[in-house]
Parts: C-alpha cells; sequence; structure tokens
C-alpha cells in the first residue's frame, strides 16, 4: 500500500462522510468507569457488564508514568504493554554494550528480570465524585485569579485528606476535571515503582514497516512488552489480573478496550477548534519537524548515537505524523460544518430554555478567554513549558528552584504539581538515575536556545541575558559541561537544603532556571487565570448540555482510565476490502516485496528462522494484527482488547491514518484502532523467542 495515496484518499473520504452523516456511532465513547454505558451496550450489543465485571477489569488496568497503558495479565504481577511504551524504560537501562531497545531482551527466570529506571505504575482503586465540595469553594462573584486559587487548594486539600494515613510511596490520588470543568472526581491509585523486565522483541519487529507504515492498515508488528511489578523484592500476588482467550479476536465480534486515552477535544467549542487549526497545531509541526531534523543529523552521526536518540526520535516522528493527520482533520470543511452544526443546536436549545439562559455568554467568554491566552503563548511555551531549554538539566533545575520555594507556601498555595499529595511520583523523577549524554544534551539544547532566539529576536532582554554574549552552541556547551546536577546526590542535598541550599549553588543551571523563572511564572499565571474563566464557561455549557441531552455521556480523556467497546471488523478503503486480520505470512510477504530493505527489514533472529517458520503452517497462518471500531486516541497504547469474558483478546498499539481525527470527532466509516493478536504473541514467544514459559504464564499452564 502506497502510504501517500492511501493518506488522501482517507481524508477524502472522511470529509464526505462527515459532511453526509449527523447520527451517533454505535461504539463511540470513552466512558467512565463509574458512568458505564449499560443501556446502549445492551440495546446495540446484548450484553450488559456487571459491577463484578468492570470493579475486576479497572484493578487489573494500568497505567505507566511514562505515557501509555497496560495491564496484569498474570497472579504474580506481570504486566504486559507495547514494546514503544516501554521503549523510554528500555532506554534507560540500555548501555553501548546492552542495547535492550535495538536488541531486545528475555529474562530466562526472575533473577535475570532487570530493574527499571523511575518507571511508576498506577492502578486505580476508587472513584468519587468530589463536584460539589470543588465547586463550593468558590465564592460567587469571585474574580478568575480568585477563583482559580480558591479550586486550586481544595483540590489540593481532597487530595491531601484522601492520602491520610496512606503510605504515600504505595498511594496516589488526583482530583480529575471532567467535562472541562463540568465536574471533578477524586481518582486514588495504588502505586508501584518496583518494575522489571521481563520480555521485549527487538524494535525493528515492534515497529516493522517504521514511518511509512504508521498509523496505516495493514500491519505486522509485535509491538508487545512484558514487565513484572515487584513489592519489598517479591513479585506482586494479585487479586485481579486479565486471563488469556484461547482462541483471541474473531470477526464481528465485541470487544473492549480498558486504557488510559490521553487527551481529546470533541467538546471543545469552535473558537477553540479554530484557534488549535491556524495557531496551535501549526505551531507545534514547526516544533516538531525543528526537533526531528535535529535528532535525525545527531543520530546518523554514529551508531552509538542513534541508539541514545532512538527512543526520543521515535517520539517525535510519531507525534509529528499523529498531528498532521489531525491537522488534516480540523482543515476539512466537513469535519468543521459538524461541530458548528452541533454547536448551534446548542446554542438554539439553550437561548429557547430560561433556566438555561446563564450559559449563553458562554461560548463569547470561551473565545475571549482563549484569545488572551494566544497573546502570551510564544512566551509561554518558549519558557514556561521549556521548549526554549530542551534539556534534561535545565528541567532539573527548575524543579529544584521551584521546590525550594513552592514547599514553604500552604500545601494550597502551591503550584499543582508541587502539592505534598504529588511529592513521591515528583521525587521519582526528580532522582533518577537515567543517563544523561553530554554531547546529546549540547545539540538539544544549543538548537533549542536557537530557536528561543528565532521566537524571541536576538534583542530581546531575556535572551540577551540567557545567551550571556554567547552563541546558542557556546552558551548550551558552557551550561552542561560546568553543571553538577547530573549527579543525583547532589540534586538530593539540592532538594532537601531547600531555599538555602538553592540560594547558595552556583550551578549554572540553577542559575539560568532562577533567571527566567519570574518571567515564566508570569505568562503561566495569565494562562491559569484565562483556563479559570474558560473551565467556568464549559461548566455552564456542560450542565446546558446534560440538560438538552441527559447525562448519559462521556467527558474529554483525560489520561485516566476508561472503557471503549466495538466489534472487530475491517472496511473500505479505496473501493476494496481490507480484511480484519493480517497473518505471519503476510509479514513475510510485506518484507520480499521491499526486498527486506529497511524499514521493512526482519531481525537476524527472523531471518535464521524463517525456512523453519515457513514450514510450519499453522504459525503462518496465525493472525498477527487485527483492527475493531473501540473509541481510542494516545494514551490508549498498551490497553488490552478483552472480550465479554474479560479475557485478553489483544493489545492496542496504534490506529489507522482514519482515526487521527478522533481527537475532534468520532467516526466508524473507516476509523479503526489497530492490535497485536494475543495468539500471535503466543506463537511469537514460543516458536520464535524460546520463550515457552512467559507463554505458559499467560495462558495459565502451570
Amino acid at each position: 500500500m502506497n502510504p501517500w495515496f492511501s493518506k488522501r484518499a482517507a481524508l477524502a473520504a472522511l470529509g464526505v462522510l462527515l459532511m453526509s452523516c449527523t447520527v451517533t456511532h454505535a461504539d463511540e465513547g470513552m466512558w467512565l468507569f463509574n458512568n458505564p454505558p449499560l443501556k446502549l451496550l445492551k440495546d446495540r450489543h446484548n450484553f450488559t457488564p456487571t459491577k463484578d465485571w468492570l470493579d475486576h477489569v479497572q484493578q487489573s488496568s494500568v497505567r505507566f508514568n511514562s505515557g501509555g497503558s497496560g495491564s496484569f495479565v498474570s497472579e504474580d504481577g506481570l504486566v504486559m504493554t507495547n514494546h514503544h511504551v516501554g521503549a523510554d524504560a528500555l532506554q534507560k537501562i540500555s548501555t553501548k554494550d546492552k542495547n535492550y531497545l535495538r536488541d531486545g531482551f528475555l529474562a530466562k527466570n526472575r533473577s535475570e528480570e532487570v530493574k527499571c529506571v523511575d518507571l511508576e505504575l498506577n492502578v486505580l482503586t476508587s472513584i468519587d465524585d468530589v463536584t460539589d465540595k470543588v465547586n463550593a469553594a468558590v465564592k460567587s462573584g469571585a474574580s478568575a485569579e480568585e477563583a482559580f486559587k480558591a479550586r486550586r487548594a481544595v483540590m489540593a486539600e481532597i487530595e491531601k485528606a484522601a492520602l491520610a494515613g496512606k503510605d504515600p510511596k504505595k498511594s496516589r490520588a488526583d482530583v480529575v476535571t471532567l467535562y472541562q470543568g463540568g465536574q471533578y472526581h477524586l481518582y486514588q491509585f495504588q502505586r508501584y515503582t518496583d518494575i522489571r523486565l521481563v520480555f521485549a522483541p527487538e524494535q525493528q519487529i515492534a515497529f516493522f514497516g517504521g514511518d511509512p507504515d504508521n498509523f496505516e492498515y495493514p500491519r505486522y508488528d509485535l509491538d508487545c512488552c512484558f514487565f513484572r511489578v515487584y513489592e519489598d523484592d517479591k513479585p506482586v500476588k494479585l487479586k485481579h489480573w486479565l486471563r488469556w482467550s484461547k482462541s483471541g479476536a474473531k470477526d464481528n465480534e465485541l470487544v473492549f478496550v480498558s486504557g488510559h486515552p490521553g487527551r481529546t477535544s470533541r467538546l471543545n467549542t469552535v473558537a477553540e477548534l479554530e484557534y488549535m487549526r491556524d495557531k496551535q497545531f501549526p505551531n507545534l509541526m514547526q516544533i516538531l519537524n525543528r526537533l526531528e531534523v535535529m535528532l535525525k543529523v545527531y543520530s546518523d552521526r554514529s551508531e552509538e548515537n542513534a541508539r541514545r536518540a532512538k527512543d526520543e526520535l521515535f517520539g517525535i516522528q510519531n507525534s509529528r505524523k499523529a498531528r498532521d493527520g489531525g491537522l488534516a482533520g480540523l482543515l476539512d470543511p466537513g469535519l468543521m460544518g459538524r461541530k458548528k452544526t452541533a454547536e448551534q443546536k446548542l446554542r438554539e436549545a439553550v437561548a429557547k430554555d430560561p433556566k438555561l439562559k446563564d450559559a449563553l455568554p458562554a461560548w463569547d467568554n470561551i473565545a475571549k478567554a482563549q484569545e488572551e491566552i494566544g497573546k502570551v503563548a510564544q512566551r509561554y511555551n518558549l519558557l514556561e513549558r521549556g521548549f526554549g531549554f530542551n534539556s534534561t538539566l535545565f528541567s532539573t533545575a527548575r524543579t529544584l528552584v521551584r521546590a525550594a520555594e513552592e514547599r514553604t507556601k500552604p500545601d494550597g498555595e502551591r503550584l499543582r504539581e508541587f502539592r505534598s499529595s504529588n511529592e513521591e511520583p515528583l521525587k521519582l523523577q526528580l532522582f533518577s538515575d537515567e543517563p544523561i549524554h553530554d554531547d546529546l544534551e549540547i545539540v538539544k539544547l544549543g538548537d533549542s536556545l536557537t530557536f528561543l532566539c528565532g521566537q524571541l529576536g536576538s534583542t530581546d532582554p531575556l535572551v540577551q541575558k540567557v545567551l550571556a554574549g554567547k552563541s546558542p552552541r557556546q552558551r548550551a556547551a558552557e551550561l552542561i559541561t560546568g553543571s553538577k546536577l547530573k549527579d543525583v546526590e547532589t540534586r538530593k542535598k539540592l532538594y532537601d537544603g531547600g531555599a538555602k541550599a538553592v540560594e547558595a549553588s552556583q550551578d549554572p543551571f540553577i542559575a539560568l532556571a532562577k533567571l527566567v523563572d519570574q518571567e515564566a511564572r508570569d505568562v503561566r499565571k495569565v494562562v491559569e487565570t484565562q483556563s479559570e474563566l474558560k473551565q467556568q464557561a464549559y461548566g455552564q455549557l456542560a450542565k446546558a448540555k446534560f440538560a438538552v441531552e441527559g447525562t448519559s455521556t462521556y467527558p474529554d480523556a483525560t489520561f485516566t482510565l476508561r472503557l471503549a467497546y466495538g466489534t472487530v471488523k475491517g472496511f473500505e478503503e479505496n473501493g476494496q476490502k481490507v480484511p480484519f486480520e493480517t497473518t505471519y505470512s503476510g509479514l513475510f510477504e510485506r518484507s520480499d516485496d521491499h526486498k527486506n530493505q529497511p524499514p521493512f527489514d526482519l531481525p537476524e533472529r527472523w531471518v535464521k528462522l524463517r525456512p523453519q517458520l515457513e514450514k510450519d503452517k499453522a504459525f503462518m497462518n496465525t493472525p498477527f494484527n487485527f483492527v475493531c471500531t473501540a473509541d481510542i486516541i494516545g494514551g490508549n497504547s498498551g490497553s488490552p482488547v478483552i472480550n465479554k469474558e474479560a479475557e485478553v483478546v489483544g493489545l492496542i498499539f496504534d490506529g489507522n491514518i482514519q482515526s487521527l481525527v478522533l481527537d475532534f470527532i468520532y467516526t466508524d466509516d473507516q476509523a479503526r484502532a489497530v492490535s497485536v493478536h494475543s495468539a500471535g504473541i503466543i506463537e511469537a514467544l514460543r516458536k520464535v523467542y524460546n520463550a515457552g514459559a512467559l507463554a505458559d504464564e499467560l495462558i495459565g499452564k502451570k
């Protein structure tokens, strides 16, 4: 399949679909576990999950702090996720001599399982609606700044109370904003931080087809990875984990996806979507393209450079392609037309109902607030989000500088990331002993300082102070080589020493972080204040939507646990039917079509075993990847696909190109979630990787 041709055809077909379709699609929704779509499932699929079923799936689901989802798949703490979700951990434990990201890894027994660096897994244990308490803290007539402070304070108070009497190293509590401010829920989690690598295939088979096949289908990727959770130096013993299906996903079968979709913008107003289309996405694409070129040039210099930058480069390329598809959707007149029609319909309903009149100004208030945010967006992105200071050491220095100040304040007055309930996760990252490579840090920081100059101008007063009379590359080298923050013990002393230790520090990155901090805080305050106005307005719109459409709906994604459902089925593209599954025979054919050249080359292990595997008809016909209509987005990577018996039938790892508009609107005409088939995983473990013990653990064979 030519990816460029299929992309154009897909977007054209999508435009026709969106202009002609006005009904809710059958499998739409990223549903809250405390508000599942019971009636929809009963009416459309004649299935009603019980509370026990939902509780079991919820407590079998796992969130990775590195971004992504996973699930427990054995009673001994075995966790399944994607290779690309585990890539951050693989990168950090790799060395020049042991490249786990490239070459893969298999622990032959538990004593060989390798402990990961700064990896945290969260399991959702409870959800409580705290909307009334949060809203009650905001007094009538309060200014936006006062309202923001009151809301921040009460959220910190709720989280702190939730952790009272619990071990903060094993527990987490977050107040989550839903429906853009329409509801607030307290999510409590079990934290796990002793995570060990069990198995990973070679990256080349996990990401077979590389960038050309990314977000395409058919696919042939073994994008899986297995870890084990330990407590007190022993594998955890679990009550809830997902059993393995004997048959795997079947055509037209009802399936579920339990995972952590990152962020969607489906409830956004048209004004916000237009801002994203005209400003936010083009600016982000510029940044991603720049980063990709910089990392690619660095990687091409040597094999070791390529190893050091591989995971980051993969992430940038993946983000760039995803945002390219999202921008294409926002530029589609059909999509925007459908959003305008839906918004106008709600406006008219609000205007006709006297009880909803308070919501009438909400659309204009959101547009005005977004306009104000747009005025400071450039400096906010460069200074507060750190696009002008792309360096692990700068991020570390900023955390130390801010922690010294924030920890002296009452909990409710701190910046959200420094609230006491978040201290243990923050320290896990701050004191990480992940490898930091001077040459890569210099290249990244030098490039971002150049970007800072280009955006603000070389005569900008702050830019001149930052560069201190040096070129961006010279300044970057001076900062990186002169800093002691690579040493974990130095960071701990500065953190524990508080304001006095930070003030006395002569580290150049501490000085730089202090130099930038006040202006970064100033633009952050503008964004937070205007976001509070937007949140209040969205809260009014949420109430109006509930009144008009009912409360049986789902909020936008927030990187918290959601349940999606759909059916396993193919689709039609360019007048041809695309089957729901691929097989291992198709993998070899795809490689042959490209003469086994990158990125369609097979790992050496697969090349050596190919003659033997091709004689095994059962292996060659084993389902490898498949698609379904479940509603997913970035963050769902690593989510288990389960059947009605809550058995694993697959592993989400991607969406096709037609799914990239799901950030803004749902369609199931061609959009599909792409998964590794459960049977394909078992076959590869047994017949390619000699990992029979792991396969036995998955299927429950003692």
